[in-house]
């Protein structure tokens, strides 16, 4: 009973997994094309997948890099506010964004670079201050003179222009505080003349603003690695 269905059955399952185009040429089954079209898209989301986990990842590291660096400068701050507290409360320092100023009039006469009694004496008070702090940080000092914009005019020194004088006193409060007592590996001089004014110079005010000296800790450079020496070559004599 039945066997012509059966008959057809077998006939059905022996037809082959492949097809043959009219030329006779093997067509793979549909399926099979959409498994490799499958592989190939998943395949690309996994390497969009892990690109986009590591840029997070470097994301995530760089932010938290700044976020440790900002913390680190203002524990730096608020240590050296602390310790400046007495010439702050005084007034006779300033302290903006981890610089320490210092108004050039209390420092030196108009036009010259040699200090007055009141600016060495603060400068021998801030000294040990200012030692103490870089024992506790691996940071230097950098001493920077800065002018107004007019040009240098009569005194008691005369100095080709504002980058001269500018630069004399910061040579000058440098030398003073090595020689009391900040080590000289410690501390270094740098000369603005008129540039970077925190105020304007249209007026007696804003020009007083801009004759100063500003102490600001930097980090230290670090000591680039040595090479390695190469191993000593002997001449070996000729043949004879």
């Amino acid at each position: 009973m039945n066997t012509a269905t059966d008959s057809g059955l077998e006939e059905g399952f022996d037809e082959p997994l492949e097809r043959e185009d009219a030329g006779g040429a093997p067509v793979a089954p549909e399926w099979a094309v959409f498994g490799d079209l499958m592989a190939g898209l998943l395949g690309a989301f996994v390497l969009i997948l892990v690109a986009a986990l590591a840029l997070q990842l470097a994301m995530a590291e760089r932010l938290e890099a700044e976020v440790q660096q900002r913390r680190a400068e203002a524990q730096r701050s608020g240590a050296l506010a602390q310790a400046l507290a007495v010439p702050l409360a005084e007034g006779r320092v300033t302290l903006s964004g981890g610089r320490i100023g210092i108004s050039s009039s209390l420092l030196f006469a108009f036009n010259s670079a040699e200090l007055q009694p009141e600016g060495r004496a603060l400068l021998k008070n801030l000294a040990g201050t200012l030692q103490a702090y870089l024992q506790a940080s691996d940071e230097v000092l950098m001493v920077s003179g800065y002018t107004d914009d007019r040009g240098v005019r009569g005194g008691s020194e005369k100095f080709a222009d504002n980058w001269e004088l500018s630069a004399q006193r910061a040579l000058t409060v440098t030398r003073t505080l090595i020689e009391a007592g900040v080590p000289s590996a410690s501390v270094f001089a740098a000369a603005f003349g008129a540039e970077q004014p925190v105020a304007s110079n249209s007026d007696a005010a804003g020009r007083a603003l801009n004759r100063r000296v500003e102490i600001a800790p930097m980090p230290r450079a670090k000591a680039a690695p040595a090479a390695p020496s190469a191993a000593p070559t002997t001449a070996s004599a000729p043949a004879r």
